[in-house]
């Protein structure tokens, strides 16, 4: 692994520091991924606009998680399924359907959803005509089609980041570690 390690309080300018209070008290403490995205000032605003855009998408909550916990489990990131499997507020069974990479019984919408997602970062978003007509038929909308890909790009830059950094897992989120097969 290369040597991006968390930065501590003590290394962090002060606005930095300003965008670490916000996190805190958004989140009830400042996650690591934060930490090490501080090394590079770019990334941390990178990703925290790219979260502000999602916020403001079509997607509702569900649907995010989905498309989060999707990108997370095809890349394998343990750090980022933790993190959206600690706060997930999913129907009954969707959770560890996305955390064992399986369908989605039950919910057809948020399976199309899945599917459209897995299939965009499998195929580089090189999706057929078949897949995204069966995304609109469950009920989606182009805009919601192209807030997918805003919340691929965000969890692809954090799912890399912990997988270059080994980014260690914080202790809110031991509950919810989860380790790809």
């Amino acid at each position: 692994m290369s040597d991006i390690s968390p930065l501590q309080d003590s290394q962090l300018s002060s606005s930095q520091k300003e965008t670490f209070e916000s996190v805190k008290s958004a989140m009830g403490f400042v996650p690591n991924l934060f930490r090490v995205f501080a090394n590079s000032p770019v990334a941390v605003d990178a990703y925290l606009t790219l979260n502000s855009l999602l916020d403001k998408s079509s997607l509702d909550s569900s649907d995010k998680q989905v498309v989060l916990l999707t990108v997370s489990e095809y890349n394998r990131c343990g750090y980022c399924m933790a993190a959206h499997s600690a706060g997930a507020d999913l129907p009954d069974g969707v959770l560890n359907a996305l955390r064992d990479g399986a369908s989605i019984g039950g919910h057809p919408k948020l399976e199309a959803l899945r599917r459209v997602t897995r299939a965009a970062v499998d195929q580089r978003g090189w999706l057929d005509e078949a897949q995204v007509q069966a995304f609109f038929e469950a009920g989606y909308s182009k805009a919601q089609l192209l807030d997918v890909l805003v919340a691929v790009a965000m969890k692809t830059l954090s799912n890399y980041t912990n997988h270059m950094a080994d980014t260690p897992l914080d202790e809110p989120l031991q509950g919810a570690a989860w380790q790809p097969d």
